[in-house]
Parts: structure tokens; sequence; C-alpha cells
């Protein structure tokens, strides 16, 4: 039997933004909160028709024809959303800088000439662009919340295990999150009314900000995060806390156990496969990859310990009512083609300031601030587990320049 039957081959030309597009390729219910609703789907989600390409020719080139559609691609049907393509990410989802070897690097109009952030980088540059409303992406360290940052979007990355990854092809398991990006917080919303469970919207009273998680972003990033803190906590009315420490000067050693973690949990997904494609994965991707192939047992053992430390930490400081407030990315994104060694240095940095959510399973919403040198950054704001409306509607007030509606 033909292993493509069933496969739609409309739009089949692989591009830096959509692997496959349509007109749309999937139509939804038709009614719903989210009628007429465009959306990008990362090639990550099971689409029913569709191969799940994951970033690589060779994956695509064996993958089977899936069946049914993903979870969260259903559900966005189902809410009236047309599903208008399916979007190129970085291989495997193993990466945060939006480039990839074999489909080259998707446009970021928000700030030409530079990356979009990844491994979400389609989703994200086809709502930049607005051929699509909603993007539908992931984030397992942060690849929801640096495109969002880099692209001028809001984008959410949910409480760990809110939302249901059924039919999501997995990186690491104990960190992939289903996300989502729109240029609107009012549409990020929606979204977020069909995809996460019903929950109460909760007062934030307290806005907190960690000197030491501050210090990994570049100067001119913190200044213009200082002012837009300062502004959201006007507009709802909520105090600041400022403390030296959060951290306790761990971020090295909460970090190390992080990557480590997360490439053994990866390596364990997919080095099978791997190992049986030699050269198929770029050498950035190949390298976090084998970081996870030859990571002693022990040393697995030790950096979960501290993993379990680390949320403990976060869990104390974010107390009912309580939001940290931090860049989403340290610093502006990096021009396209930026040597190997410095966007290493840059990923790194980053993920730093993105791994603390990650590890600890918390929701984070990105809201967009004044530019940098006129290029986007994004105020990130991460909440206790299971406030993911609280946070979604405290962007939407941050948008609107006054507090959130009532019912939201």
């Amino acid at each position: 039997m033909d292993g493509r039957k069933g496969e739609s081959l409309a739009g089949q030309v692989p591009g830096p933004v959509w692997r496959v597009k349509g007109d749309p390729l999937v139509r939804g219910s038709g009614s719903g909160p989210l009628a007429g609703t465009r959306v990008a789907v990362k090639d990550l989600y099971a689409v029913a028709g569709q191969r799940i390409g994951a970033g690589n020719p060779d994956w695509l080139a064996e993958a089977p024809v899936q069946e049914r559609n993903a979870w969260a691609v259903q559900a966005l049907l189902d809410a009236g959303a047309d599903i208008t393509g399916i979007t190129q990410t970085d291989e495997l989802a193993f990466s945060l800088n939006g480039t990839n070897k074999h489909y080259g690097t998707p446009p970021n109009p928000a700030a030409p000439g530079r990356i979009t952030g990844g491994s979400s980088n389609g989703s994200a540059s086809a709502v930049a662009l607005g051929v699509v409303d909603l993007g539908l992406g992931t984030d397992t360290a942060g690849s929801v919340r640096v495109p969002a940052s880099h692209c001028r979007l809001f984008g959410l990355r949910p409480t760990h295990g809110v939302v249901s990854t059924e039919g999501l092809q997995p990186l690491a398991s104990s960190f992939d999150t289903v996300g989502w990006f729109a240029r609107d917080a009012g549409l990020l919303r929606r979204a977020g009314d069909v995809l996460l469970p019903p929950a109460e919207v909760e007062p934030v009273r307290t806005f907190l900000i960690a000197e030491d998680v501050l210090e990994l972003a570049e100067p001119a990033t913190r200044a213009t995060f200082e002012e837009a803190a300062r502004t959201l906590a006007e507009r709802r009315a909520g105090k600041v806390r400022r403390v030296e420490s959060l951290l306790g000067g761990r971020v090295e050693t909460w970090f190390a156990a992080f990557r480590a973690v997360q490439a053994a949990q990866a390596w364990a997904e997919h080095g099978a496969w791997i190992e049986a494609h030699p050269g198929s994965l770029g050498e950035g991707v190949m390298a976090r990859f084998a970081l996870g192939r030859d990571l002693d047992p022990r040393d697995r053992e030790t950096s979960e310990a501290l993993l379990d430390e680390a949320r403990g930490v976060l869990y104390a400081a974010l107390e009912p009512g309580t939001v940290l407030l931090l860049p989403a990315a340290t610093a502006p994104a990096p021009l396209v083609g930026l040597e190997r060694a410095a966007m290493e240095e840059y990923r790194f940095r980053t993920l730093r300031l993105t791994s603390l959510s990650s590890i600890a399973g918390l929701p984070a919403v990105v809201m967009p601030m004044a530019p940098v040198d006129a290029l986007p950054v994004g105020l990130c704001a991460v909440g206790p587990r299971g406030t993911d409306r609280t946070l979604l509607d405290l962007a939407a007030s941050f948008a609107d320049g006054g507090a959130a509606s009532p019912e939201a």
C-alpha cells in the first residue's frame, strides 16, 4: 500500500515557514469561540492525513500518516478554528534558535535579519507575518516564550500537564508543554478558554522581582524591563517586592542539572533513531543529544535531586497571589548567521532565565514591552502552578492599559 495514501499533497513545498500549507489545510467546525481564526500548527503535532516531520527530512520520510488529530489540534478545530498549515521547527525541537540546516530560517518581520527564536519558530513567524492569527507551538525550555519575545507576540507556556500532549511528538516529557502565540492578548486568552481546564482568575497582589534573576539579562533589556514591570504593577494596583537573591547563587548548578536531565530524556526518546541515521542532524543539535547519550546515570540522579531542590525554592517563592516578573529573553534576537559560538553563548544565557519555569513546571506568559534599540523584547510573568488563566488575564490588562474584565 502507498504509505502516502490519505495524505494531502497540496502545498507540500518545504520552506522556512511552512512544511505544508492549505487554503485551509483543515477546516474547523465553522462555529464556536474561535470561528474564523486561522491557526499555524508546529510540525510536532499529529494532523490527520499528514505526517509529523519534526524539522528533519529523514524523519519525515519514514513517518507514518497520522490517522487522527492531536488533542490540542482537535480542540481548536472543534472551537471553529481553521488549520492553515503545518509550520517548520528546529530539528526534533532541540534548539532555541529557530535555525534549521535543512529548511532555513523563517523571517522575523518584527526584527528583519534576526532570528525568530525556536523551536516553535515557524508558528511564531506565521503569526508575526500576519498570515495566521494563532500559532500552536510547544515549550520545553522556552520555545514559545523566546519566539514571543523576539517577534513582538503574546505567548503562553501553560502549567506542565494541564493541557493534553496526546498526539504530540515529545522531546523531554518532564518539561514538554503545549503552548501558543497571538498578536493580541484577547485571542491568546480565547485560545486559553478552549485549551485550558476551568479555573478561577485569582487576584495578583505581589509582583516579585529578583535582582539575581535580572542580572542574567543585558543592561538595556533590564532597563526596559524595569519600566514595563512598574507599569504592570501600577495598572493592577499590586505591590512590587524586590529581593536580592531568589536563586541563592545556584543558577549555574540548576542550569547544568536541567540541561543534563533534559538531554537524557531527549536521548532516551530519540537516541535509537539518531544512531540509525548518522549525519542527519545539524552539529549543534547533535551535540545536545550527545550530552544525554554520554551522561553517567549517577550524574543524572544527582541532577534530578538538584532539580527537586530548585522546585522547592521556586514553589516557596510563588505563594498565592504572587507572580515573578523577569525578561522573557536576555536580549533582543541575534542576527541570522551569527557565528556559532556567539549564538550558543546567547542561547545559554537565555536558557538560564527560561529554564526556571521549565524546571518547576510553572505557567508563564510573555507580553511585548517597549523595544530595545528598536528591537522587540518581552516581559515574562511566571505564576504558581494552575494560575494560567490569571496570567492570561494579566496579559490582557497589560495590553489594554487597564484592569481586565471581571468575567475573564
